[in-house]
């Protein structure tokens, strides 16, 4: 909220179980933050499947601060 109302794109990535809990807060704060999320769990994976996750969200993830 704060990079945004200084004119900077922002964004935050999350796993998908966050969903409600990311969109409540919103709600709270009165804003939409632009988000990506991503598969849960993220604690357990390997560093290959964390690499993997990367890979097909960068295109989402760079869209939060190139749009």
């Amino acid at each position: 909220m704060d990079l945004e109302s200084r004119g900077l794109p922002s964004g935050f990535v999350a796993s998908r179980e966050f969903v409600d809990a990311a969109e409540a807060q919103g709600k709270s704060l009165g804003i939409k933050p632009a988000s990506v999320f991503v598969a849960h769990p993220i604690q357990d994976r390997t560093d290959e499947e964390m690499a993997q996750l990367a890979r097909e969200s960068i295109e989402a993830i760079t869209g939060l601060i190139c749009e």
